[in-house]
């Protein structure tokens, strides 16, 4: 399959796992879904990595310590933000994650003294700090302000977590490793929230394990899409390509919930779109081309 219909899959199959997330709300916690969602990955990885040889084996555990932490805090920010915010609104604010890398990239800079600052990517990061003011100004009206604080700190983590995913890559890590590693932090994760939080483990129903399976199988089915359209695609292409989740969940969110997304929500979910396309764009310009090809999904 070309790298670009791979990235489309991606993208499609982590917005169907967005809807089971938001539908799986109903029965249980958000613990309970990372734990299982880690479950399903480490089964599908433990597999892929035995039968292609790779071994589990990690001479930097540190390193999978620290992006499983990160990723793993992002990922229950984003479950919990995907359980009581419009679809399109949550999915939105974890795809700052772009602008957010962008934030670090100018405030590194500044730190080691550069001299001229990319005007550029300064207004990328304004114009998408201006689409969040607009996603959530009918939010923080409301009762669901610390939602949208969940999310916004879901799309910052993911960025963290991004950045040690590439680190991961230059000391020769392969992403099966690194994806096995982080579904395993997501189940320890996930299973002591669920029993310290959220008062332990609920029974399982005929629909409640759908979709924790709908949650488990396209996440991890898209991470393997990802991978492979990363391998042998174009990084810029693919990182635009991944914006589509935004388009794909504004459509499932209206389809299937009837979310009440406003006309200035949706005027900030297209400056978000807009402004984390630039920067990706401006980011890869600066990014030396043997560490583009790192990827990494929350």
């Amino acid at each position: 399959m070309p790298p670009a219909l791979l990235m489309v899959a991606a993208t499609l199959l982590f917005s169907i796992m967005g809807v089971c997330v938001k539908l799986a709300s109903a029965y249980y916690g958000p613990g309970e879904i990372v734990m299982y969602r880690g479950l399903v990955g480490m089964i599908a990885l433990g597999v892929i990595s035995r039968t292609t040889g790779v071994t589990l084996k990690t001479q930097v555990p540190a390193m999978h310590f620290w992006r499983s932490l990160s990723g793993v805090i992002a990922l229950s920010l984003w479950f919990y933000a995907i359980g009581y915010l419009p679809l399109a609104t949550a999915m939105t604010l974890n795809y700052m994650s772009s602008i957010w890398m962008a934030l670090f990239l100018l405030g590194g800079a500044v730190l080691m003294g550069a001299r001229t600052i990319d005007g550029r990517l300064v207004a990328a990061i304004l114009v998408g700090f201006l689409g969040v003011a607009l996603v959530l100004r009918p939010t923080f009206d409301s009762s669901q302000a610390i939602y949208g604080l969940a999310g916004l700190a879901s799309g910052m983590l993911s960025a963290v977590a991004y950045l040690q995913v590439t680190s991961l890559g230059r000391v020769g890590e392969p992403e099966s490793r690194t994806v096995f590693y982080f579904s395993a932090g997501g189940a320890l994760a996930g299973a002591l929230t669920a029993l310290v939080s959220e008062g332990g483990f609920h029974s399982h129903s005929l629909m409640g394990a759908t979709l924790l399976l709908g949650v488990g199988v396209p996440a991890t089915a898209a991470q393997l899409c990802l991978t492979r359209a990363y391998a042998v695609g174009k990084p810029l292409v693919n990182a635009c390509l991944a914006y589509l989740g935004i388009v794909f969940s504004c459509i499932w969110g209206l389809l299937l919930f009837a979310d009440p997304v406003t006309p200035s929500a949706w005027l900030g979910i297209v400056l978000i779109l807009a402004a984390g396309l630039a920067a990706t764009l401006l980011r890869a310009r600066s990014t030396p081309p043997d560490s583009q090809h790192s990827v990494s999904e929350p």
